[in-house]
């Protein structure tokens, strides 16, 4: 497969925390926009809580202490970490301020990366939990949200859950968006339900996608319904696992349920996650 590399155009936000759980994370949204040919942009947090306004609802983030940690050196260590991966530094400063503490944080991203928690104390975030500041963030914005893996972890596949649902469509065309960006193989995971293999082949022949499905997608993977664990498991754990919430089908209800807390107990994986608000386009 040849990439076609789409334009640097796109911007990622990263809030960064001054820590080396912190870095981690940085690590892998440096290494996400490389790969994907995209601008990282950092906010450093004055303090330890913010604003993010969204067209149907304002998402207040309360930080806790470690995002305040060092701040002397927390703009050394961001030029530093940008240094290493020969990116430009890009910083964020906050324009508009609801109250003296509380600053402004635009949604006009394409990206967004998130720890699997930005709300609880560093030592409750785990495989197994996400904070609901990141469930609501994810319901309400109009990007994609990368949730990073624990440490830092290259992924070098994409994997898309496509269980049928509009949102999920949405998934597929952001996993194909990935892959052309990055030239990574593309596999496709569904579980079964009450249709066949083709009801699912159809769904995506009668879209636009078809012809990009048959260009980039190496592998469709099918399971009965009773096969999500054996899904989980044969997921590459060095693969990009992009899914769609808040629809029907495997994924449905995903983050208000416990299937998402389930998937991160589960898998070490980094996850791009679409809520219903996301509208993802192939330009």
């Amino acid at each position: 497969m040849v990439p076609r590399r789409l334009p640097m155009n796109y911007k990622l936000l990263h809030i960064f925390r001054n820590t080396p759980f912190g870095r981690e994370t940085f690590l892998q949204s440096l290494y996400f926009c490389k790969t994907i040919n995209a601008s990282p942009v950092v906010y450093i947090p004055k303090t330890d809580k913010f604003l993010m306004y969204f067209a149907n609802d304002v998402v207040q983030v309360n930080l806790d202490n470690s995002f305040l940690a060092s701040p002397d050196t927390a703009h050394d260590h961001v030029l530093a970490l940008f240094d290493e991966a020969g990116i430009p530094p890009r910083f964020y400063k906050p324009k508009n301020y609801t109250a003296s503490t509380l600053p402004d944080i635009s949604s006009q991203f394409d990206y967004m990366c998130s720890p699997r928690s930005i709300s609880d104390l560093s030592s409750k975030i785990s495989l197994g939990h996400l904070g609901p500041k990141v469930r609501r963030m994810i319901k309400q914005a109009t990007f994609p949200i990368l949730i990073a893996s624990s440490v830092f972890k290259p992924w070098k596949s994409i994997s898309v859950f496509f269980g049928g649902s509009s949102n999920a469509m949405n998934a597929l065309v952001l996993g194909l968006k990935t892959a052309i960006s990055s030239g990574f193989d593309l596999k496709i995971y569904t579980v079964l339900e009450k249709d066949d293999e083709q009801a699912y082949r159809d769904m995506v022949r009668d879209s636009d996608l078809g012809e990009l499905v048959d260009q980039y997608v190496k592998e469709w993977c099918f399971y009965e319904s009773s096969g999500f664990d054996q899904m989980l498991y044969d997921v590459p754990h060095d693969s990009l696992i992009v899914l769609g919430a808040y629809g029907h089908g495997v994924i449905k209800e995903i983050l208000l349920g416990s299937k998402m807390e389930y998937i991160q107990s589960t898998v070490s994986n980094n996850l791009l996650v679409t809520g219903p608000n996301c509208t993802i386009s192939l330009k």
